[in-house]
């Protein structure tokens, strides 16, 4: 059935959330190799099953014309993709806030030109302001780099950088307040983050590594005071200020304090998913639309509109059994 042009396009699920923030995957590819992310030896898609920049560019108009207000492109590491640059300048002409969540390896060659493109968040990933530490965790990083990129950043003027740090029980716990520091001498907000158990990784104990939001909050009160906010961005961060700066803290709480009664995301994997939900497996086949029907946006819509029946009320996340969810976080898309 033809959608209703005089009609107020939405995307509401079945317990009436309204879906108006998308996340969308450019790569399952990564010049970092992050422990909690994806094992050290990873196989990538092969080329055909991957997306066209076309056809993510085609989903995101889709989306955009269906009510969502907010795009972020992620990966894997998404500005590591060949071209990327137009996808982005593309994305960037729609109207929507445009957001891009990168480990900050490539933001010293490219942060003008993404400002340029139509970018307006940045999120980077930093999970530890030690260099040796920082290539533990990464196995591939360099911290120097990121560091660099995230000055670069900054110095370009984007409406919001946010770093997130993925804090782990004996891995990085005691950088919390250096990580808070290093925020607020950048002028930056920063997100604790629990880790989300997406994909088996033999070497790494979820379960022994978790530190809950509470831990996190507690450690970074021991300096300063929080002060709860009604701010929000569209993501699931809490976000709390601080005395003397404009820097913010923020928290995503997977496990701790569930945030699925207030979800508004979807999101759609490199080659083609759209996922309902983060911590589970239902999804329906883009690709195989985009495909069979190219350019046929009034038919891909369509799909997109069932699918939100697919969306699920919430997630089961238990860190001490197997990982429910087997793909990694690289394939989901961060």
């Amino acid at each position: 059935m033809p959608i209703n042009k005089n009609e107020t396009k939405a995307l509401v699920d079945r317990f009436g959330r309204t879906v108006d923030y998308i996340r969308l995957s450019v790569t399952d590819r990564c010049d970092f190799r992050c422990v909690y992310c994806m094992g050290e030896d990873m196989t990538f898609l092969p080329h055909k099953e991957v997306l066209s920049l076309e056809e993510i560019e085609q989903v995101a108009s889709a989306f955009v014309d269906l009510g969502v207000k907010k795009i972020r492109l992620t990966g894997g590491e998404p500005l590591v993709r060949r071209e990327v640059i137009k996808l982005i300048r593309a994305i960037g002409a729609l109207d929507a806030e445009l957001a891009i969540t990168t480990n900050g390896s490539q933001l010293v060659q490219m942060a003008p030109e993404l400002k340029a493109a139509g970018v307006d968040r940045l999120n980077i990933s930093i999970d530890s302001l030690n260099p040796e530490r920082f290539k533990e965790m990464t196995r591939t990083g360099r911290l120097s780099q990121v560091m660099a990129g995230i000055d670069a950043a900054v110095a370009v003027g984007f409406s919001r950088i946010k770093l997130n740090a993925v804090i782990m029980k004996g891995r990085n716990d005691d950088e919390v307040l250096d990580l808070v520091e290093y925020a607020r001498a950048s002028g930056v907000d920063v997100s604790f983050i629990e880790e989300m158990p997406l994909g088996h990784i033999s070497e790494h104990d979820r379960a022994e590594a978790y530190c809950s939001s509470d831990e996190v909050r507690e450690i970074i009160e021991q300096r300063y005071s929080l002060y709860p906010t009604t701010e929000r961005t569209s993501g699931p961060s809490r976000y709390y200020r601080m005395d003397k700066t404009e820097s913010r803290v923020g928290f995503i709480s997977p496990h701790s304090h569930n945030f699925c009664s207030e979800c508004n995301r979807v999101r759609v994997t490199v080659e083609g998913r759209l996922l309902l939900c983060l911590g589970n497996e239902h999804s329906v086949d883009l690709r195989e639309i985009l495909r069979r029907y190219p350019d046929d946006i009034e038919r891909l819509q369509q799909v997109i509109i069932k699918a939100m029946d697919l969306k699920p009320e919430k997630h089961e996340f238990d860190l001490d059994d197997e990982p429910q969810i087997v793909r990694f976080m690289n394939m989901t898309g961060g």
